[in-house]
């Protein structure tokens, strides 16, 4: 059997970590719901572990109304309360609070572009940038869509956090030339 190498912060880590990597990791997206699922993830992760976040992510989707936009862009504060006190997810309440606002944000470019996917692919005209994980944290085109996203009004989407969301959706595929998944 052949050997497997992957990206090298995808090896000697857990199993679901490596299933991230292999089946969603830098590939192409363009599901709204699963878009607006990576932007809640990435969010989210803001100075944690990824892996902190995989490990808690059924229990996330099950607390953000499986990431439902509109449903979240309902919340009221005592959902803000419940999910402060749901010790399986994240309990900060500036991520929390920046999630219902994101998803209200979300749902108005969604309108203006009659998607979210035509909004994010459109910064690089629906071309995939291929550029190895371990080139940069940010980019021109990670700052330019979290000025765009912040100047529309959305929280916790800096350069750093935008980059690894393009990362996440396939904008940019980052698998390194040690990888079996890497491309040209």
């Amino acid at each position: 059997m052949k050997e497997i190498h992957r990206c090298k912060w995808a090896e000697n880590v857990s199993h679901v970590y490596k299933l991230y990597h292999d089946k969603e990791w830098s590939v192409e997206e363009h599901n709204d719901s699963k878009l607006f699922e990576m932007l809640i993830l990435e969010s989210l992760q803001a100075g944690l572990s990824w892996q902190c976040i995989l490990n808690k992510r059924e229990s996330i989707r099950k607390a953000f109304a499986n990431f439902n936009a509109n449903k979240i862009a309902n919340f009221t504060e005592e959902d803000i309360n419940k999910l402060m006190n749901n010790a399986a997810i994240i309990r900060n309440k500036l991520k929390i609070e920046a999630v219902i606002n994101n998803s209200k944000i979300f749902l108005k470019i969604q309108k203006e572009f009659n998607s979210f996917d035509n909004y994010i692919w459109s910064f690089t005209n629906r071309e995939i940038v291929y550029e190895p994980y371990y080139k940069r944290t940010f980019s021109t085109l990670s700052e330019t869509i979290s000025k765009d996203l912040k100047k529309r009004g959305m929280k916790f989407v800096g350069k750093v956090i935008i980059y690894s969301y393009l990362q996440a959706i396939g904008i940019i595929n980052g698998h390194g030339e040690e990888c079996y998944k890497f491309e040209k």
